[in-house]
């Protein structure tokens, strides 16, 4: 791991040991499961939310009023909202997308759950996710929850990762390896 990447993460890990332990001594994981969903998922969603953590032209006073209003907006908890604030306040909100992830980890640990992540071709509805987190659960044998990405260009399918395991349904799998058998015969 390169030497700015491992400062990152333990810069994250600390901000989430805090916020895990706090929301775990107030019973309040669920909540905290779901600030990290929404965050997580305006991070994939929003360019400009994404340029408000890592750009250094926001002064600092501009991103914790920015980062304030978007947690207020977002209807983050209080634990949540203030952990942002102090970290734009330190100009640590960059570590973001890393201390969802590790956020994500510590829940599904204390949960006895096994985070899958899946990506598909187009977004799945409520009935897909359920279905498909029963089938990995049947399969795992413990509760499963889904980290949904959404890729294109898998034109089909799903790709899951579940642990070391990794299951490659998507159509563009399918044609990369039809590809490469063809060039075998010809």
């Amino acid at each position: 791991m390169s030497e700015p990447a491992s400062i990152s993460t333990g810069i994250a890990s600390r901000y989430a040991i805090a916020i895990f332990e706090l929301a775990k001594e107030d019973g309040s994981l669920d909540q905290l499961r779901a600030d990290t969903d929404t965050i997580s998922s305006s991070l994939n969603d929003s360019e400009d939310f994404r340029d408000l953590i890592h750009s250094p032209l926001y002064a600092r006073d501009e991103q914790q009023a920015a980062i304030s209003a978007i947690a207020e907006r977002m209807e983050l908890s209080s634990y949540m909202a203030n952990t942002l604030r102090l970290m734009a306040s330190k100009r640590r909100l960059f570590v973001l997308p890393e201390l969802v992830r590790d956020l994500r980890r510590r829940i599904t640990e204390e949960k006895g759950e096994i985070t899958a992540d899946v990506t598909a071709a187009t977004e799945l509805t409520d009935e897909q996710r359920r279905k498909l987190a029963e089938t990995l659960k049947s399969s795992v044998g413990r509760d499963v929850n889904i980290n949904l990405s959404v890729d294109e260009s898998l034109i089909g399918g799903l790709v899951v990762k579940v642990g070391s395991k990794m299951i490659d349904t998507s159509i563009r799998s399918k044609l990369n390896a039809l590809q490469n058998t063809m060039r075998e015969v010809g």
